[in-house]
């Protein structure tokens, strides 16, 4: 099992690696957006939380560093749902009817993809969460050494879970569509409304009605919430709103994030599943 799952994840990382404009670019556009949208409008929105009394155990929280967790899951939304494309070469080329008409379990081959691009969404999620703090970003503030160890954790938990269902999603797609220009157009249509209508940039409660609805049903809202759980803490005050978290709160980020997990790898399964050999 081992063999083959890693044969294919080795397969799909030297191929990454090799791509550096694949490579450099997915690192420059989350990081811009950090740098240039999160810093122009951090004077602005940093106003309201100017000179506002904060309760008794609440920590005031500048927008750049509200923000950080929507680049983070900017950077995991786009690296792992634009991995469909590779799969859509994989079959332009014959690659994907090799291997599954190789020996290869069709499972272990999607956890072998699957696996590549969680790999890629944690290196370039630490890269971005590096570059925060040179920006300025403040997370762990008041921590204490074990509470950030358990925090790190906490924050791998959950992009671990969320990447991995992207990334059987991403395979979903790259399997079902075809035509390269297809499969972009689809991931495009599907990343604007998962990113903005969630929490990403603003507070939940300052959003219209429907994007409220919208984003309660997002998966990218509680993986955003499990963030900022884990590197602002349970309680901070940001752009008018008080945030409150617990460990309920916690619980449910993860039951939702697993649900959509299990309902993408199933639909994966479906798709790999009609793959023809020949």
């Amino acid at each position: 099992m081992r063999t083959d799952f890693t044969t294919v994840y080795w397969r799909d990382m030297k191929k990454f690696f090799r791509s550096k404009y694949v490579l450099i670019t997915s690192l420059i556009q989350p990081a811009l957006w950090l740098a240039i949208y999160g810093l122009s409008m951090s004077g602005s929105f940093d106003l309201v939380n100017a000179g506002t009394p904060l309760r008794q155990s609440f920590v005031s929280v500048n927008y750049l560093t509200f923000m950080a967790a929507g680049v983070v899951s900017l950077t995991v939304l786009f690296t792992c749902l634009y991995s469909g494309t590779y799969v859509q070469f994989d079959i332009q080329f014959g690659l994907m009817k090799e291997m599954v008409a190789s020996p290869i379990k069709r499972s272990h081959i999607l956890l072998g993809l699957s696996l590549s691009g969680l790999t890629k969404a944690l290196i370039q999620t630490t890269i971005i969460l590096g570059f925060g703090l040179i920006l300025g970003v403040k997370y762990f503030v008041g921590f204490t050494i074990l509470n950030i160890m358990l925090s790190i954790l906490g924050i791998l938990l959950f992009v671990v879970l969320f990447s991995t269902g992207l990334m059987f999603l991403a395979l979903t797609l790259g399997i079902t569509i075809e035509g390269h220009d297809s499969i972009q157009s689809v991931i495009t249509l599907l990343t604007l409304p998962l990113f903005f209508a969630s929490n990403a940039l603003y507070p939940m409660n300052s959003l219209p009605t429907a994007i409220q609805v919208a984003s309660s049903f997002n998966p990218l809202s509680y993986f955003i919430n499990g963030i900022r759980y884990f590197s602002i803490g349970e309680k901070f005050y940001s752009m008018g709103t008080y945030y409150e978290f617990g460990t309920t709160d916690m619980l449910v980020s993860l039951v939702v994030l697993s649900i959509f997990t299990i309902a993408m790898f199933l639909l994966a399964m479906r798709a790999i599943k009609r793959v023809k050999m020949v």
